[in-house]
């Protein structure tokens, strides 16, 4: 149960860049969870449980949130687990969200809506509606 955090992540990813990569995505962006590197397993696990917390802790207000605010959030925390494994990483492994091409910008968001759709539909009900 502790690896499906990150691979849920890691399928969202995936298909993510499968579906907003400009032109053929490289291998290492859609390696299989299976063949994924301990870090980042870690890494997307870490971050899947920031944004259930985060969807959890607003009572499912994610909702209204715009697509770039999702994906922000994503990146942003992403980052900091780049920061925590990796001690002098490449410039374009931190990059601002601003400095993100489109096709990851859009995949961040994707990531987002899967994991915030995952505990809407298994653990989170707003008020009054269950």
């Amino acid at each position: 149960m502790s690896e499906e955090p990150g691979r849920i992540f890691r399928e969202a990813w995936i298909a993510g860049v499968k579906r907003h990569y400009p032109g053929e995505p490289k291998a290492s962006y859609i390696v299989p969870w299976s063949q994924t590197s301990e870090w980042e397993r870690a890494s997307a696990a870490a971050v899947c449980e920031q944004v259930r917390q985060f969807v959890e802790i607003s009572g499912g207000s994610t909702a209204k949130l715009t697509r770039a605010q999702k994906g922000r959030f994503v990146a942003l925390c992403w980052i900091a687990q780049i920061y925590r494994r990796i001690p002098d990483p490449k410039p374009a492994y931190v990059a601002d969200w601003d400095d993100l091409p489109p096709w990851q910008q859009e995949t961040d968001a994707d990531i987002f809506e899967t994991i915030e759709k995952t505990v809407a539909g298994s653990e989170l009900q707003p008020e009054g509606t269950g």
